[in-house]
């Protein structure tokens, strides 16, 4: 039985015996920080070959090596969704990346809308608190977090990929859009705080794709919208089930 407690996302095909070169980063955290030395066990994953336990090899300030003994767990892939959604302030842009990773979302895109606020996004940094929130959650895969790209430009490159399209106009509503239990590719689209403007939401409106929903009768933040259509989506359509 491991006492492993540890775990490590790797950009390193794993297997039996395979040897791990530790970045000075993670040696830092593993041995300045975590305080491991040789012969401890660490969980690592690389988002393609499951989860593997793996055993301190060489140890070092500035680097280190860790050997691959056992597969623990097979990669768990989450359903082909994709988030689709206007960043906001930079905390709160960095929890919609982590509650999507732990939520199962497999691509997060971050779109420029008419009225988002955020005129950049730094990806390396959004794409770390996603691989973060893996090792965290017991992930055995990682999304990839693409660099913002303009709405217009996302919908047309979607194809077939049906969109739950969350949409604040329907909050006063009684009849608020259900979602259909469509097969296939999906993408949750949440709008900015100033919401979608006349011509997204006519464009939206206009793709037999693109289903309007309400996420109840209050309209919510965009960082806590992200979480419920995402649990909406998971409990109908997702692996929930």
């Amino acid at each position: 039985m491991s006492d492993a407690k540890i775990r490590l996302y790797v950009e390193h095909p794993l297997g039996p015996g395979q040897s791990v070169v530790l970045s000075r980063e993670q040696a830092h955290y593993l041995f300045g920080v975590m305080r491991l030395s040789v012969g401890a066990q660490v969980l690592l994953f690389d988002g393609e070959n499951g989860e593997w336990l793996a055993e301190v090899a060489e140890a070092g300030k500035r680097g280190g090596v860790l050997t691959c003994s056992a597969q623990t767990r097979p990669v768990q892939m989450p359903p082909d969704l994709w988030l689709l959604f206007a960043p906001i302030k930079k905390a709160r842009t960095d929890f919609i990346v982590e509650k999507a990773t732990e939520m199962g979302a497999r691509r997060i895109v971050p779109v420029q809308t008419a009225f988002t606020n955020a005129g950049r996004v730094q990806q390396a940094r959004l794409q770390a608190h996603a691989v973060e929130a893996a090792e965290q959650c017991g992930g055995t895969y990682v999304p990839e977090v693409a660099d913002m790209l303009r709405l217009d430009r996302v919908l047309a490159d979607l194809g077939d990929r049906q969109i739950m399209f969350c949409d604040e106009a329907l909050a006063d509503e009684s009849n608020g859009g259900t979602l259909p239990e469509l097969p296939g590719p999906w993408a949750i689209l949440i709008g900015p705080e100033g919401g979608f403007s006349d011509a997204e939401r006519a464009r939206l409106r206009a793709m037999d794709t693109a289903h309007p929903v309400q996420l109840g009768p209050r309209i919510l933040r965009a960082d806590t919208a992200a979480v419920a259509a995402l649990t909406l989506w998971q409990q109908r359509l997702g692996d929930w089930t």
